[in-house]
């Protein structure tokens, strides 16, 4: 009784597989490890950013000058869009004379343009997620079409239809649709809980820009 488990353990249907299963399992091996890197990544980097945020909001929150507001630099996301205000609003003046909505417009554009790169630095290997969570399965299939290719052709060449011919092959064949399914579906929740959390993040941060344009358009350019 204890045989056929031992034959079937997941190291024996790995020795055993057909090559081309062989090289499947591998490169969704090497994929799920490689996303389980970049999830861990970019969660623990969101919920840093998102504290920073929350710290930063905060403290314009409370701020009732611009020197309150630019105490302290930091070099986190939300700090790095305050400080691109903070260099704006120090900036030499315009040639042309601008009134208080226009300085305090181009500050919170420059921003703006601060946090859109800093939103793109989040999103670096985030596609992969996506790429795998759609593609995975379908590179599990083709280790499943595979290893049930290899059944018919052990059926073909023993002439027999028992399990002991066809279990090797239909075996290595459902390995492949669990690695693509274990590969995938991690890879797709955590793409949309990112996803939705730099979602947040950037709605965090408008209200932030919004609050800290006022108070940096106070600061007197410089001569």
């Amino acid at each position: 009784m204890n045989e056929p488990a031992a034959t079937l353990s997941i190291v024996k249907l790995f020795i055993n597989a057909d090559p081309v299963v062989k090289g499947v399992l591998l490169l969704l091996l090497a994929a799920s490890v490689w996303s389980w890197a970049v999830i861990i990544d970019k969660l623990w980097r969101l919920a840093a950013a998102s504290r920073s945020a929350r710290e930063h909001e905060a403290r314009a929150a409370a701020a009732r000058s611009p020197q309150e507001l630019s105490a302290a630099e930091a070099r986190d996301p939300a700090g790095l869009v305050l400080s691109a205000g903070l260099a704006e609003s120090t900036a030499e003046p315009r040639p042309q004379p601008e009134t208080a909505s226009e300085r305090r417009e181009r500050i919170e554009r420059a921003m703006r343009l601060a946090l859109n790169a800093e939103l793109r630095r989040l999103e670096v290997r985030l596609p992969f997620l996506a790429t795998l969570g759609s593609a995975a399965p379908f590179i599990g299939l083709f280790g499943t079409v595979w290893g049930i290719m290899r059944s018919f052709e052990g059926i073909a060449a023993a002439n027999s239809t028992s399990l002991a011919v066809v279990a090797p092959g239909i075996a290595e064949a459902l390995f492949a649709t669990a690695m693509g399914l274990a590969a995938a579906i991690p890879a797709v929740v955590a793409y949309n809980k990112i996803t939705v959390d730099l979602g947040r993040f950037a709605g965090r941060m408008q209200g932030l820009i919004g609050r800290s344009g006022g108070l940096l358009a106070r600061i007197p350019a410089a001569a």
